[in-house]
């Protein structure tokens, strides 16, 4: 019970919450985004009735997730100015120009064409309708752009040093900080893990309609799509996986080896999972010995310090190996590997049963891909987890390139003014109101998609907003029928 009487615990804990319920539709968005978009240019082509029914579907479900990210996303900035204000202080010089670029340039941008998809159908040209559709895709993408910079920032300061009397960082190089060095390389990570999981997403309700033997050209092509994107976002992310090791590597050693559950100096290896003794600093597991170093240099040899040795050192001393979450840390890391490898399997069976034309036949394989999604929202919020809880005990991390004193401890970043009561209540509401909101998010998406691709035409028909917004606010189950066009 001690913990519930500690405001730097709670605060996190608040926040953890509410980023990890935000953190499934950022990415849902990005991926179910670009199969919208896929969706609406096939349609441009080819003026076919069935390619916009699946184009009005896909805008169903798009438009579902991004109204709760949008919701989800806004209690996480009330934080920064309450449970977080020391922090704030400290870093708003650096984080008011990405927020707010986030707000002024993306989130418009999404916003402005989404609302031409909704309303605009009918009152714009065919090719700006669909190009508005990848101008929603891209918003969303610039939208996570500004966010990362934000969170890169906090993980590999730069372009930036410390006030004169110590109590914040100064902005000194905008570019420096926007472009610091794990920006680009947690971007197109975080980026492609989104795509996988809407590639994943197309399949899995493709397998759906295979499974109740309905809506089959459409199901056809939304598993093409679906394993097209799934395929090339999973090969890019591999290779986006070893560049974050080596950013990693290069910027955050403590995170490594916590990673690893590496406590002395050594050659570290790989492990295919086990179990962290804290108490004796060693790990129990099968590994792969040097591999860990070939992910991070190509060789086999390379020693890398442990945790022990770097608390010793200047840059890391405040750091207490015994403090530090090592066995979750390691934990998280090797199930967000665990799923990569599932993912690629899963896709590999779903790639192999197409083309054969088996998919229709194979049962237990329609069943494996409708809870396929699954396996890359645990990986995704798995590899979030591991990047947060791996720069602690620091909400700014002091890493190998950052100025000297840019730096800032996490229980240093907690307002002194909130209490430990009032947070526990904090949390409680919002795991009510989330809860709530998930529920409801779900009922819809399990409605659109039991209703097919077919209602979604005859709703789309006198426009798509009047049947999303009626089903967002209720009026589809309060007895009452629907207004329609013209007021009739």
């Amino acid at each position: 019970m001690e913990l519930f009487s500690d405001v730097a615990f709670l605060a996190r804990l608040q926040f953890t919450l509410t980023v990890a319920f935000h953190f499934v539709f950022v990415p849902l968005s990005i991926g179910v985004g670009l199969v919208t978009a896929i969706a609406q240019t096939r349609y441009y082509r080819s003026r076919d009735e069935e390619d916009l029914a699946a184009a009005q579907f896909w805008l169903k479900l798009f438009t579902t997730t991004f109204a709760i990210g949008v919701a989800t996303g806004i209690t996480m900035e009330f934080s920064f100015g309450t449970n977080w204000a020391d922090y704030s202080r400290f870093v708003g010089d650096i984080f008011g120009a990405p927020l707010a670029a986030e707000a002024l340039f993306a989130f418009f941008l999404e916003s402005v064409f989404l609302g031409v998809l909704l309303f605009g159908r009918d009152k714009v040209s065919p090719r700006f309708y669909c190009v508005a559709s990848w101008l929603v895709w891209f918003g969303s993408c610039l939208s996570a752009l500004w966010i990362l910079i934000a969170n890169s920032w906090m993980q590999t300061p730069a372009g930036a040093e410390v006030a004169a009397d110590g109590s914040k960082a100064v902005l000194t190089d905008f570019f420096a900080a926007a472009f610091n060095p794990t920006t680009g390389l947690r971007y197109f990570h975080t980026v492609t893990a989104a795509l996988v999981i809407g590639g994943l997403c197309a399949i899995a309700v493709a397998a759906y309609y295979y499974m109740k033997g309905t809506n089959g050209a459409f199901a056809k092509k939304t598993m093409k799509t679906g394993l097209a994107v799934a395929l090339v976002a999973t090969c890019a992310l591999f290779v986006s996986a070893h560049s974050t090791a080596v950013g990693v590597w290069e910027q955050q050693p403590t995170k490594l080896a916590a990673m690893e559950g590496q406590y002395e100096d050594e050659v570290p290896p790989l492990y295919f999972f086990g179990w962290v003794d804290e108490q004796n600093q060693t790990v129990i597991g099968p590994s792969l010995p040097g591999f860990t170093s070939f992910l991070a240099t190509f060789t086999f040899d390379t020693e890398y310090p442990g945790l022990n040795s770097l608390a010793e050192t200047e840059q890391y001393g405040a750091m207490n190996p015994s403090d530090v979450p090592v066995g979750a840390i390691f934990q998280v890391y090797h199930l967000m590997v665990a799923l990569s490898g599932v993912i690629l399997l899963v896709l590999v069976l779903a790639a192999i049963a197409h083309w054969r034309g088996k998919l229709k036949d194979w049962k237990w394989l329609q069943r494996l891909l409708v809870i396929a999604p699954l396996f890359p929202f645990a990986a995704i919020e798995a590899g979030w987890f591991t990047a947060e809880l791996g720069r602690q005990p620091w909400v700014v991390y002091p890493s190998a390139s950052a100025p000297d004193g840019v730096s800032l401890l996490t229980n240093e970043a907690v307002s002194p003014s909130v209490t430990a009561p009032e947070l526990v209540l904090t949390i409680v509401l919002f795991c009510a109101v989330y809860l709530l909101l998930f529920v409801a998010w779900g009922r819809l998406v399990a409605r659109f998609v039991k209703e097919g691709p077919a209602e979604a035409l005859v709703e789309g028909r006198d426009g798509e907003a009047p049947a999303i917004v009626d089903r967002l606010v209720g009026m589809a189950d309060s007895g009452e029928p629907a207004p329609t066009k013209g007021g009739e």
